[in-house]
């Protein structure tokens, strides 16, 4: 192969010689590189957003020592019969050997904060907060696009992030943009039919000049002229999380009418499970409009209930009814979406006798390796509420498979579709369209190794739990514009065309950044490090039933966590069951800001 090519090495060094500047890198799949470092190269700490560049170049000599993780970018120059690597960039996780910066305690929760000041900007400026003024599409920098379409979900997603936002910093300026947009969703893109007492969601509204016109059907390619279940699981995700801290009985009755709804008219009752998508007219399922959308489940459908509002709802509630639908939605899993068989991948798309669709649009016969994640990372939260042997059975399954097949062993990250199944004389899977990294596969895979290294104990779990938020925090974060970046390259540079450009789309919105920030805060905190955290909420003393706030950030192995202590209105208060995760709430009118000091139990 006599050519140069730039690349990525990520791994842990095991030696390095000094008169020769080599450092020798172990990859993630054992594999040892000779990397020289004679050509220069700058050298930097790991940084938040929101950091500034801290250069290492000076102690590139001292920092290269065995046991410390690094990032190196360069060129392949051929040599002899192979290549060697000369290092350009190295970049390092933290001051010392075993230091990962993002383990620190508030590493997450100042990240949150520097996603919400970037979207809070983009969307309103410095002004007030006015939904009106929304885009659904923003560019690189923040900056509005003319397309103005406000999609529901994208809406909803936003709402989400600077709920979460809220719960970790108890700034007012996000519970505002939160509060203002849940009601501009009920306001605007809420559908209340009483004569079947069910709520559904707009597709989202189209401004022209000064007309506004609701668009009841998808505009999106693979759902056009339908209702997808997506769309109505979505538009519930940040109102739900908005309703953990307010407890607004508005919130909780859309939910309730919105969940009528699925059990209406998506709900299989006799395969089980739920359709992806329904006709506009009958609302029927199985409507020859629908065409290759006709009677058919998928992922979305079927379990995306749990981490968009389902989880959260009953997190907020504690009402059993949640928590069964919550089994259902998990034994289905468990029981279809397995495919040892065929594919180390699990099946994705379903008829109605949940015989396998391969053939559907773009999907075929392809894996999304972050569904399989969150799969795994979703099924090890539902373990927490109610243990079954299949539930972390196939998470770890899941856990312990997908590296060799849906990781990049050398540069780090996780791929996006692959095919199924493997040509044959081949190794590995086939990838779909490119090598390219979305940031909200990254995302599944840091949450899904966190909760099962945090469940488990297992070393290898955390192995790629700290390899997954690595290449995240190295090459994602946005430290020239704010926020992250949708694509990287397999090399982790940033791809930055076409709607990936884009820091708001219909497919990005703040959603799945503010989980990982406030999930990846939780699971590092509490499961893993054993240090405290605080949330912050701010309910209507009339909002929950019996004056009773839940606090638990997240479904965790029971007795994991408890309460340490509470403040209502700056002043200790002592109303509460620390194991129960409860705060009865005091008899005084109005709102309340209560700060609850959340703890591991070792």
């Amino acid at each position: 192969m006599n050519f140069t090519f730039s690349d990525t090495i990520a791994g842990q060094v095991t030696a390095y010689d000094r008169p020769t500047s080599t450092a020798t890198v172990v990859t993630a799949d054992g594999r040892e590189f000779a990397v020289s470092m004679d050509g220069g190269p700058s050298a930097e700490l790991m940084r938040n957003l929101g950091e500034p560049y801290t250069d290492a170049s000076g102690q590139l000599d001292a920092m290269l020592v065995p046991g410390r993780f690094l990032f190196a970018y360069g060129v392949f120059y051929p040599h002899g019969d192979g290549h060697i690597f000369d290092a350009k960039r190295v970049v390092f996780l933290g001051r010392r050997p075993g230091e990962y910066r993002f383990e620190e305690q508030n590493w997450w929760i100042h990240q949150l904060e520097e996603i919400a000041a970037f979207y809070r900007k983009a969307q309103f400026g410095d002004g007030p907060v006015d939904f009106a003024d929304y885009r659904t599409n923003i560019r690189l920098g923040g900056e509005k696009t003319d397309s103005h379409v406000q999609e529901t979900d994208t809406i909803s997603r936003l709402v989400y992030g600077m709920a979460s936002a809220y719960m970790l910093t108890g700034n007012d300026a996000y519970l505002e943009v939160a509060e203002r947009g849940t009601e501009y969703l009920r306001a605007n893109l809420r559908f209340v039919d009483a004569d079947e007492d069910i709520v559904y969601w707009y597709h989202g509204l189209k401004i022209e000049g000064d007309v506004q016109r609701k668009l009841f059907t998808s505009e999106f390619s693979d759902d056009y002229d339908a209702i997808p279940m997506y769309e109505q699981i979505y538009a519930l995700a940040g109102p739900v999380q908005t309703y953990r801290i307010t407890g607004d009985p508005r919130i909780k009755s859309d939910a309730e009418a919105t969940l009528r709804l699925f059990d209406r008219f998506y709900l299989d009752r006799e395969s089980g499970g739920y359709f992806s998508h329904i006709d506009p007219i009958l609302l029927s399922a199985d409507h020859e409009s629908l065409g290759e959308n006709r009677a058919r489940k998928n992922w979305n459908s079927v379990g995306d209930h749990a981490p968009a509002y389902l989880i959260n709802l009953y997190l907020a509630t504690g009402d059993p009814k949640y928590a069964k639908f919550l089994e259902y939605t998990f034994d289905t899993i468990v029981e279809h979406f397995p495919d040892d068989k065929n594919s180390p991948f699990v099946q994705e798309r379903f008829h109605r006798d949940w015989s396998h669709d391969t053939a559907h649009g773009w999907q075929l016969n392809r894996a999304v390796v972050g569904h399989n994640l969150k799969i795994a990372w979703n099924l090890m939260r539902m373990n927490s509420l109610k243990p079954k042997a299949e539930y972390a059975e196939l998470a770890t399954h899941i856990g312990d498979i997908m590296p060799p097949i849906g990781g990049d062993r050398q540069r780090g990250g996780w791929y996006d579709v692959v095919e199924r199944m493997r040509r044959e004389g081949e190794e590995h899977y086939r990838f779909v369209w490119h090598d390219r990294k979305a940031w909200w596969q990254q995302e599944q895979a840091v949450l899904a190794y966190l909760i099962l290294f945090g469940a488990t104990g297992q070393d290898r779990f955390q192995d790629e739990a700290r390899g997954a938020e690595s290449f995240y925090n190295a090459f994602f974060l946005d430290h020239d514009e704010g926020a992250v970046y949708f694509n990287v390259l397999a090399n982790g540079l940033p791809y930055l065309l076409g709607t990936e450009r884009l820091k708001g789309s219909h497919s990005m919105s703040m959603y799945h950044s503010s989980e990982l920030c406030f999930l990846a805060a939780v699971y590092n905190n509490l499961l893993i490090s054993g240090k405290a955290m605080d949330l912050h909420f701010k309910p209507d003393l009339d909002g929950f039933d019996d004056r009773v706030l839940r606090v638990a950030p997240d479904l965790l192995p029971a007795g994991s966590i408890r309460i340490g202590a509470v403040e209502i209105e700056g002043e200790p208060y002592d109303d509460y069951d620390a194991d129960a995760l409860t705060v009865r709430l005091p008899e005084t009118p109005g709102r309340v800001k209560v700060k609850v000091t959340v703890e591991a139990v070792r």
